[in-house]
């Protein structure tokens, strides 16, 4: 009887876990609706294109690293290696600074470039679908940063994986997500 039990709950989904795959669900909805108004809306006759700056692909530099230091501080927080679990969310959270501040300056040269919302054309969908991912990165950035001083808080002692494991997965996803973007707009720019 005890063993069912404890089986049983061992098949259960932690609720926050449940509740962030709902959250990514509903964010690959919205930027699946967006990447598809961007293609109905491009084959109309005002259209203009737009050339991505060059910074965006440092900025997905960025992101992939940060997605491999974040994989790396799991790893170490499961270990206990609280040293390198540390060394990692740091580099983490400056990595993930550093895409946003990179995304930043290539919004500022396609604006730069007389890149705007005026007219119909990529570049309005381009401040829209990558200001909403990088605004989804904020997000992110925000709870490294949470989790980073609670690292290096003397108080706290909680070995309870669940929280590195949604931040990990939440980085991850953001990380494809940003990957799919880049990509579908190299492919129909």
């Amino acid at each position: 009887m005890i063993s069912a039990t404890v089986s049983t709950q061992r098949k259960k989904i932690h609720p926050h876990k449940f509740t962030l795959w709902v959250g990514l669900g509903s964010i690959v909805m919205m930027f699946a609706g967006l990447t598809s108004a961007y293609i109905v809306k491009e084959s109309q006759p005002e259209w203009t294109s737009v050339e991505l700056p060059k910074v965006f692909y440092y900025s997905t530099a960025a992101i992939i690293a940060s997605s491999i230091t974040i994989q790396m501080a799991l790893k170490a927080f499961k270990e206990r290696s609280m040293m390198n679990y540390r060394r990692f969310i740091t580099l983490t959270a400056l990595l993930g600074t550093v895409f946003i501040i990179l995304q930043l300056i290539g919004f500022s040269r396609m604006w730069g470039d007389g890149v705007d919302f005026k007219g119909s054309g990529a570049g309005q969908f381009l401040y829209i679908i990558f200001g909403l991912h990088v605004l989804h990165v904020l997000g992110g950035v925000v709870a490294l940063l949470v989790i980073f001083f609670k690292a290096f808080s003397k108080r706290v002692r909680n070995y309870n994986p669940v929280t590195i494991e949604l931040a990990s997965t939440y980085w991850h996803f953001v990380d494809l997500l940003w990957i799919y973007l880049l990509v579908f707009f190299i492919w129909t720019l």
